[in-house]
């Protein structure tokens, strides 16, 4: 029986390597097959591969996030009118930037927008989203009902993607030797505990922005965002709107019509900034104590203007601004007022089962 089952998963990847694509149930079931271990890890590997190399299409990803929310996804319920907004990356990008995610959803939910985070650990970074939310005192390895109080209460939370509190089978061991972006990046990017219909999410190549944008309309995304950020003068790029170059995009609007549209950091009065102001040193305290002092407003330049640009893109996604500038505009008020690091401050203190050594350690950063 497992001979067989392994023969019928080799035939799907000679699929994938003749450039076949699936269908979203074949998809769903390829992926049930490798969360739930049920063929050999090397098989599991080719067929990631071979359909990163085919390249996914929407159908593709659709059913891998099926298979990952069905099979491997703490649910939540959240309470309250206002909708529920994500802000992440794939990661696997080839040029790493400090956590611009994590800053400018701070500032957006400083704003009155609740945001349902959901990250990973670092894997070819040197500071992932979850790692630097521990670093600032979150509790990153806490159950998902105390993340989902904590967005109710302060409007921000992060479930911890590689966590067996919120990912209890198979994506934490998938993830964590998996080191080239692939569908399951993407795929476990969008298996949210909360279920947000709006987002903002960056992708690891061009390539990849209108099949992410078609799958999270398949899933349920009223309203969403897909970029990738350009670098000028150079064949690298991030998964943020970039400060540095063209960020490329794909908006999906309440009527379900998709555009596609590009845009620079000039256009919204921001610089075009070096590259190198906006990557973290090797040190996670270092890049934390960046963050809070980013936070408190007491920085200017490309780490600032990048993340009042991605805080921007959420305010004008979630209907706070009329455009991208009034967007921006919003964001620097936020978080020049200091309402963005009041807002940090009581995330850490929610989303703890020890605020007290949280608060500390939030307060020895600054």
């Amino acid at each position: 029986m497992q001979t067989q089952l392994d023969r019928q998963f080799g035939t799907m990847i000679m699929r994938l390597i003749k450039k076949e694509d699936l269908s979203r149930n074949e998809a769903r079931d390829a992926f049930f097959t490798i969360l739930e271990d049920r063929t050999t890890e090397m098989q599991q590997g080719a067929f990631l591969s071979a359909l990163t190399a085919k390249g996914e299409t929407e159908d593709e990803v659709a059913g891998a996030w099926e298979a990952i929310y069905e099979l491997d996804t703490e649910r939540v319920s959240l309470n309250g009118q206002t909708p529920l907004f994500e802000n992440s990356g794939t990661g696997m990008d080839t040029f790493k930037t400090f956590n611009i995610s994590t800053a400018a959803s701070i500032v957006a939910a400083s704003g009155g927008i609740r945001m349902a985070r959901h990250g990973a650990r670092a894997i070819t970074s040197v500071c992932g989203t979850v790692d630097m939310a521990e670093a600032l005192g979150v509790d990153v390895e806490c159950d998902a009902d105390v993340v989902a109080e904590s967005i109710e209460k302060v409007g921000i939370g992060l479930f911890n993607g590689m966590s067996p509190r919120i990912h209890p089978k198979a994506l934490g061991r998938i993830l964590s030797k998996t080191f080239f972006g692939t569908t399951l990046n993407i795929a476990a990017s969008l298996a949210n505990p909360a279920l947000p219909k709006m987002g903002l999410r960056g992708v690891y190549a061009k390539e990849m922005i209108l099949p992410v944008i078609k799958a999270m309309k398949a899933i349920g995304y009223r309203r969403a965002l897909v970029l990738y950020g350009g670098i000028d003068g150079s064949d690298k790029g991030m998964d943020e709107a970039s400060v540095c170059g063209t960020t490329y995009c794909a908006e999906l609007s309440e009527n379900g019509e998709i555009c596609e549209f590009t845009f620079r950091p000039e256009q919204y009065g921001l610089s075009c900034h070096n590259p190198a102001d906006l990557s973290p040193v090797n040190d996670i305290r270092h890049e934390a104590k960046r963050f809070v002092a980013l936070i408190r407003g007491n920085s200017r330049g490309a780490r600032t203007d990048a993340t009042l640009l991605n805080a921007g893109l959420i305010f004008y996604l979630a209907a706070k601004a009329g455009n991208i500038g009034l967007g921006i505009e919003k964001a620097a008020n936020a978080l020049f007022s200091g309402l963005a690091y009041n807002t940090l401050e009581k995330w850490v203190e929610t989303q703890n089962m020890d605020p007290e050594t949280g608060l500390k350690r939030l307060e020895g950063l600054a």
